[in-house]
């Protein structure tokens, strides 16, 4: 079997699912560390931001490169909780294939079982380790058959626990060699099985094989096998790549700690080297020239061409800037002129770039610990210091063949959270600090709303918040505070009306004159304003129309009463008077707003809020309460629509400001199992009874 030299994996699964210990206990196995780190001690691996300690929880992709047995393995540890889903597409973007780790008798929820889907959309090799076997009510074949249920029939053990007499897990029966692996003495001891364990394990090992020589490309295999004919169990193994490189079938490995080490360690590294595919074998993304030509077809190839992406942007209080860059054609090298290209993100503020610049230190990274490398060919992960131009998603390529490859899939920010710099300082500082968040993270997105004066970061979720706020304080000295958002109101005119505006000034020898006559009337929402003109007779020069219109809308956009900006409104200019000389634009424009101002006197105005079309993603059984919690937040349900896979989509027009929270609330009511998005969808009429709650703080 092939053993090319690198592995790219990433570690998906819940929060909880104890992805960092696994980490912990594979470093362990692979010679790279002693002893385990803790979670609950702040001395693992992977989690080692102040954030991360805090919160005993991964909030970042963090690469871990380590040699086992002859092969580069970059394991890429994600965050489990949802609020980080940027993180972990980042992961899957760079990685070859996935191992998603569930814990025994927590189940498997429906965002793992979304990813999961979302893994199998795009072809992604996948396999699965189940931890926290050492727990009193764990049991493998339960959750085996949980994973079979969720995940589909191409599910199949590879090893099953092997027990103690106190019903602890002291080793693993191989199902391919039939063959013993002992942990009880704290190394593994193998030897050959006994009957008991061929009994054990004789209905699971014919499932592994059936579900490994299915992918096989020798057609003779599964006729062989059912005719009773014990197959090599080395050319399995050889076949076992194959079948994971298709991604139909998933091997699931059990995974137990001990006061005497972690059982299972070393058969998972086995399955990473000699079970994943390679890079070469999945493949390298479409790339363009920058302005989008067809460029030819790339393969992982060290020789050819470079093609490069940024899949992650950081900074170290040492080595300042850092870029985990994945390196899908030619060869990376420290210290030469780089271009670097950055498109389709303008919506979250990134403007489109094509710029040089020299790369800095090329590392390979284990969590904080980088060991230069001095370059990287093809199919591996790398750090690459210094590229202060680059951001997240960027493609770095040759000067003379410049490349673009199309960013991931980022998902969209739903939580706002309007900021206020804390001082003076902080607010000088801000704007800078911000276009660094940005190019870090693309799941943010900055508005900085010219009505309400705020500054608003939309977030994926509450914790990403705070953790924002806290990169802003602790990496980049800003320090800002959350506070109430302000929703951007607009008013229309509650009838028709008529009206008079008139500006007689004598000031210093220089008069100002001008009288305006219109008639006002409310246009349906969304249809804007509309200027008509009926002056006859030249009551009011033609030089001075436009002026009319000019000092309507400037009216409009300064707002009457309540002070905000009106909409949806048609005005027609019917009479009005002027004087030879005293007359002017400004003095048109002016008469103009005090016309619009004295209608609205007589008309009333209508207080408008802004109201967003939602749809959701929610499976079945959460659709009932989704839909009563849109109705109490004041929606109005548009529809709602089943399809495969026990999934509804169901749509509404809901008011903003019952939005606000909307990302955190529909994860809480529907345990996870929900995604949507919002479009802006106009305004509409707000109810008395809370005109004085959306107006407060204007």
């Amino acid at each position: 079997m092939r053993q090319p030299a690198i592995r790219n994996v990433v570690l998906a699964g819940p929060a909880g699912a104890g992805k960092t210990t696994l980490i912990e206990s594979l470093l362990v196995a692979a010679g790279v560390l002693r002893s385990p780190g803790r979670v609950e001690d702040s001395t693992t691996t992977s989690d080692h931001t102040d954030i991360e300690h805090t919160l005993q929880r991964s909030v970042s992709l963090t690469p871990l490169s380590f040699t086992f047995e002859g092969t580069r393995i970059n394991l890429l540890d994600t965050p489990g909780y949802g609020d980080f889903v940027g993180e972990l597409r980042a992961g899957l973007r760079a990685a070859d294939a996935a191992l998603f780790v569930v814990a025994a008798g927590d189940g498997i929820d429906s965002a793992t079982q979304l990813l999961w889907q979302e893994c199998e959309a795009v072809g992604m090799p996948r396999a699965v380790v189940v931890t926290k076997l050492d727990r009193d009510e764990a049991d493998f074949e339960e959750e085996v058959a949980l994973c079979r249920r969720a995940f589909g029939d191409g599910i199949q053990p590879m090893y099953l626990p092997m027990l103690a007499d106190d019903e602890s897990m002291a080793g693993l029966i191989g199902l391919l060699t039939q063959n013993v692996y002992d942990y009880s003495g704290g190394t593994r001891v193998t030897r050959d099985s006994e009957a008991a364990h061929r009994d054990l394990a004789g209905d699971a090992r014919s499932a592994l094989i059936e579900g490994i020589i299915t992918e096989s490309e020798d057609e003779t295999l599964m006729d062989r096998f059912l005719g009773g004919e014990e197959l090599d169990v080395q050319m399995l193994i050889d076949d076992l790549e194959t079948a994971v490189a298709k991604a139909h079938f998933f091997p699931v490995l059990p995974m137990a700690t001990s006061s005497t080490g972690a059982v299972g360690a070393l058969e998972i590294l086995e399955l990473i080297v000699g079970g994943f595919p390679t890079p070469a074998e999945h493949g390298v993304p479409i790339a363009t020239t920058p302005d989008g030509r067809p460029a030819s077809a790339l393969t992982c190839d060290p020789a050819g061409p470079l093609c490069a992406e940024v899949v992650q942007t950081s900074s170290d209080q040492y080595a300042g800037r850092l870029s985990l860059v994945r390196v899908f054609s030619g060869t990376l090298r420290s210290d030469t002129v780089l271009h670097v290209s950055g498109h389709f993100l303008t919506d979250r503020g990134r403007d489109d770039h094509d710029e040089d610049e020299r790369a800095g230190a090329i590392s390979s990274a284990l969590g904080t610990t980088l060991t230069p490398v001095g370059s990287a060919a093809a199919g591996d992960i790398v750090t690459v210091a210094r590229l202060s131009r680059a951001e997240t998603g960027d493609t770095l390529s040759s000067p003379d063949e410049p490349l673009l490859i199309e960013p991931w899939v980022m998902p969209d920010p739903l939580l706002p959270v309007a900021i206020a710099a804390a001082s003076r300082n902080d607010e000088d500082k801000l704007s800078t600090a911000l276009g660094r968040l940005q190019a870090e993270d693309p799941t943010v997105r900055v508005e900085r709303n010219a009505e309400t004066h705020q500054v608003v970061l939309w977030c994926m979720g509450q914790t990403h918040a705070d953790v924002l706020l806290d990169r802003l304080r602790r990496r980049f000295g800003v320090n800002v505070t959350a506070e109430a958002q302000r929703i951007p109101l607009r008013t229309t005119f509650a009838g028709p009306a008529a009206g008079h505006g008139r500006l007689v000034k004598q000031s210093g020898g220089h008069g100002q004159y001008a009288v305006v006559d219109i008639e006002v009337r409310p246009l349906p929402r969304g249809e804007g304003y509309r200027f008509v003109d009926e002056v006859v007779g030249g009551a009011i020069p033609r030089q001075f129309i436009g002026s009319v219109d000019r000092g309507v809308q400037q009216q409009m956009a300064a707002g009457l009463a309540g002070g905000f900006p009106v909409v949806d409104l048609e005005v027609t200019v019917t009479d009005g008077k002027a004087h030879s000389v005293d007359s002017s634009d400004m003095a048109f424009q002016t008469a103009a707003g005090l016309a619009l101002r004295d209608a609205a006197e007589k008309a009333g105005e209508v207080l408008l809020e802004p109201v967003a079309e939602v749809a959701i993603e929610v499976s079945d059984e959460y659709v009932g309460a989704v839909m009563s919690d849109l109705a109490a937040r004041r929606g109005r349900m548009t529809g709602s629509e089943s399809h495969d896979g026990g999934m509804t989509r169901v749509t509404a027009i809901v008011p903003a400001s019952e939005l606000t929270r909307y990302a955190i609330d529909v994860r809480a009511l529907t345990h996870g199992s929900a995604s949507f998005t919002r479009s802006d969808a106009g305004h509409e009429p707000v109810p008395d009874r809370l005109r004085d709650t959306l107006t407060a703080g204007h």
